[in-house]
This record gives structure tokens, sequence and C-alpha cells, in this order.
């Protein structure tokens, strides 16, 4: 068993989504993960980034639970969780 990551809760949330495509707003990633985003998430795309391998702790969790990002919107403070496969 891999180490408890703060993303786990987005992890959790999106596999127990049937949802194809999840929008959700930067405050609402938040509330499910129960801490603020790092200041990097709401300032470059590249954090959203569906890159997998060590120190991806974030993309992690989306991708784990079969996810990827699409449409990110930073003026917004939003993000568009898509499932794949």
């Amino acid at each position: 068993m891999g180490a408890v990551s703060k993303y786990d809760p987005l992890l959790q949330h999106l596999a127990k989504s049937d949802a194809l495509m999840l929008t959700l707003s930067f405050g609402e990633v938040e509330q499910i993960l129960g801490a603020p985003l790092p200041p990097s998430a709401r300032r470059y795309s590249a954090w959203w980034a569906n890159q997998e391998g060590k120190g991806h702790v974030e993309s992690d969790a989306w991708m784990e639970a079969g996810y990827r990002t699409e449409d990110l919107d930073l003026n917004a403070g939003t993000v568009i969780f898509r499932k794949v496969g």
C-alpha cells in the first residue's frame, strides 16, 4: 500500500463518481480535499497536467481514479475531469 496523499480525498471522490465528465471549481476541489490548493494550481496550467511518475501526487489521484483533466480555465478557476477508457 502506498503512502497516503493529501490528494486521496479527490481520488476517492472521483472514484465514486459514475459521471463521464465532471466540471469542478477550484473551490469545490478544495472542499473535497479539506485543504487549500497550492498557489501554483491557480497560476500554472502545468499543475493540472496529466503527468505520471514521481512527484506528481495530484495527477496520480485523478489518473488512478480513471480521469484525465481537460479544459482548464485558470481565469474562471475551473477544471474538467473526463473519465477515460
